[in-house]
């Protein structure tokens, strides 16, 4: 891709990338440690990822363990967890905390798979804003001294860079809605 649209085409792959992010956070009823990336723990007066405290394990596939590194953490993690849309009860020994994880109803799945195509769909007209942007840069490097095949061929390549990004992302919307669907 040339140089001057390689900015949009890398806009678009980070547009794809925020989506697969935000699926992995997407619970669906087995345990995955990247549910808990967006929860923060007051350390000490500060903000901190729960990552960064502690040691989240997978014991069974339906159970989340927190090992904190230090004991005293355990109700600062707690109440962040309670805090979270996460919508799952801790249970804590004194020393480590564990999330279960309940089987998905078939209703919560079909809600989830609603969730990951809104996800999909927002991340689908970000890649046709970044589209929009690169065809405007275009329109105005077009009154420069770029000839008009030159613009056309930059237009085939962002229209190009937009298909295959529209592409990747309903074939990540089709492969997370069937995880979830799959009990």
């Amino acid at each position: 891709m040339d140089e001057r649209i390689q900015v949009y085409g890398d806009k678009m792959v980070k547009s794809y990338n925020n989506m697969i992010e935000e699926f992995g956070t997407i619970r669906a009823g087995r345990a995955n440690p990247n549910v808990l990336k967006k929860i923060q723990v007051d350390y000490y007066g500060v903000p901190t990822p729960l990552q960064q405290v502690s040691n989240v394990s997978v014991p069974e596939p339906r159970i989340l363990q927190i090992q904190p590194w230090e004991p005293s953490m355990v109700k600062a993690i707690e109440k962040a967890i309670n805090m979270s849309d996460l919508g799952i009860n801790p249970t804590n020994d004194g020393k480590m905390i564990r999330l279960v994880f309940p089987e998905l109803t078939e209703e919560r799945r079909r809600d989830l798979v609603k969730d990951i195509k809104k996800k999909g769909e927002a991340a689908k007209v970000a890649v046709r804003n970044i589209r929009r942007d690169a065809n405007d840069y275009l329109k105005k490097l077009g009154k420069t001294d770029v000839s008009e095949d030159e613009i056309k061929d930059l237009e085939e390549a962002i229209q190009k860079e937009t298909d295959k990004r529209i592409k990747e992302i309903d074939k990540a919307v089709e492969e997370k809605s069937k995880e979830i669907l799959t009990v």
